[in-house]
């Protein structure tokens, strides 16, 4: 796999404390090296970037540790810590089900896509670098944009 030319200014963005914006986030999106559904196989820790997205609250408060790709056909988004520190896939927050990995287009690329069994939700990735995937959530409006922006994250390879 190549690497864009976006080397760890994504790492900045990240850890900035006053906040990330859409146009920053799709900038850096536009630049990045597709993902392949195939070569995301695996255990991934998650991470939102600093939006004012209602879901990167929402998430923290439900403990979201990451996500886990076992197969093309069985994806869990929704991987979270319970009370004791053991990690649960949240069926219940995920909308009553899992997901699954597709490649599909998305803003003129094909990409690597969990697709959500229950909801009208699809997960977009491409390589931040080797280890680090960055990922936008897309669907239906009402259900994943909030004030017109698109909820953005990240996943280091476990």
């Amino acid at each position: 796999m190549v690497m864009g030319s976006t080397g760890t200014g994504w790492r900045e963005l990240a850890a900035r404390e006053g906040g990330v914006t859409a146009a920053e986030l799709d900038a850096l999106w536009a630049d990045l090296p597709v993902a392949r559904a195939e070569d995301i196989l695996g255990e991934w820790k998650g991470a939102a970037f600093p939006t004012a997205h209602p879901l990167r609250k929402a998430l923290s408060a439900s403990r979201w540790y990451g996500k886990t790709f076992h197969s093309l056909l069985n994806a869990q988004p929704l991987i979270c810590r319970a009370e004791d520190g053991s990690l649960f896939s949240d069926v219940e927050l995920g909308g009553g089900g899992e997901a699954t990995l597709w490649n599909i287009e998305f803003r003129g690329e094909v990409t690597a896509t969990m697709v959500y069994d229950s909801r009208p939700v699809f997960d977009h990735f491409k390589w931040l670098d080797e280890n680090t995937l960055m990922g936008i959530m897309n669907g239906r409006p009402e259900v994943v944009l909030a004030h017109g922006e698109y909820f953005y994250f990240l996943l280091e390879r476990v």
